[in-house]
């Protein structure tokens, strides 16, 4: 026996976790399995909603883990599909819900919508319990609770206003990879760098320009500053590049495993005239970054 929520959960911001904390304390109190329904890929990409535009606040495997860290008992990846996406909200509660996984209550958000009819709140309540389930709603808390959700964070993001996307996250975006090589040039001028290839290629990237960072790479926790952008003054190639500057470091770590959580955005990306104005100002980031770094809890 289950108590179930579904949704796609993007981010598992702060929206999401008052959801996710009523199903696991209710399932509890019933002494049954907290189940969380994801689906993969996201629905725009198979739909071709704006697929193009898609980018993801958090990869398949990252939402698993972040689940997993607020109690769910177990996590069920459903293939969404052209054929899934014409399901009822009806179909999918008695279907996948109640035959599938044994449910015997649903959790659902004050702004959730259910199935190819796009079922609210009411409508899923009223459904469930004519198919025997229990339906707990969780209301919308205040006025901030409007204001959180995945499309504001990629806007916050995007606009490089990492600080404001942590808040409604409840912790850093923060973007995972491994270490390639790049062109060396930022150890010619004092400034190494550890370029980053995303595990996930749909991860939103946060605005071009210079962040204040957090670094997880060799076990260990690190200070840095991350680059985000096109690298104006030393290329004229339009591919975004993540390369970070990790303060006080200086071990190999090509084809290793790195995190990067932005802080506070620094500076915009611009072009500079020679490399020596360059250095200069990385100078002066390092150090504003470290400043910053100090204030930080």
């Amino acid at each position: 026996m289950a108590v179930v929520a579904t949704g796609f959960f993007d981010g598992v911001h702060l929206g999401h976790r008052r959801v996710i904390d009523t199903l696991v304390s209710f399932a509890r109190s019933r002494g049954e399995a907290s189940v969380v329904v994801t689906f993969w890929p996201h629905p725009r990409t198979v739909l071709q909603n704006g697929a193009r535009e898609l980018r993801l606040l958090t990869s398949l495997q990252e939402k698993k883990d972040l689940l997993l860290s607020l109690g769910v008992d177990r996590i069920e990846v459903l293939d969404f599909s052209r054929e899934f996406s014409r399901l009822t909200a009806e179909e999918y509660l008695r279907s996948v819900v109640k035959e599938r996984l044994g449910g015997t209550a649903v959790v659902a958000g004050y702004d959730n919508r259910l199935g190819a009819d796009q079922c609210g709140p009411d409508g899923i309540a009223s459904l469930a319990a004519s198919l025997g389930l229990e339906c707990l709603t969780v209301e919308r808390f205040g006025a901030e609770d409007a204001k959180i959700s995945s499309t504001s964070i990629r806007t916050a993001l995007a606009e490089g206003r990492v600080d404001d996307a942590a808040r409604m996250l409840g912790r850093p975006y923060s973007l995972h990879g491994v270490v390639v090589a790049g062109n060396r040039l930022g150890r010619t001028i004092g400034f190494p760098t550890a370029n980053m290839q995303l595990y996930e290629p749909l991860k939103l990237l946060p605005g071009n320009g210079v962040y204040c960072v957090g670094v997880e790479t060799l076990g260990g926790h690190f200070r840095g500053m991350c680059n985000i952008g096109l690298r104006p003054t030393v290329s004229s190639a339009s591919v975004r590049t993540i390369e970070t500057h990790i303060f006080d470091f200086d071990e190999q770590i090509y084809g290793l495993d790195i995190r990067i959580s932005f802080l506070r955005k620094i500076r915009d990306e611009r072009r500079f005239g020679s490399l020596e104005e360059l250095k200069a100002r990385l100078e002066k980031d390092r150090l504003d970054c470290q400043q910053l770094q100090q204030e930080l809890p």
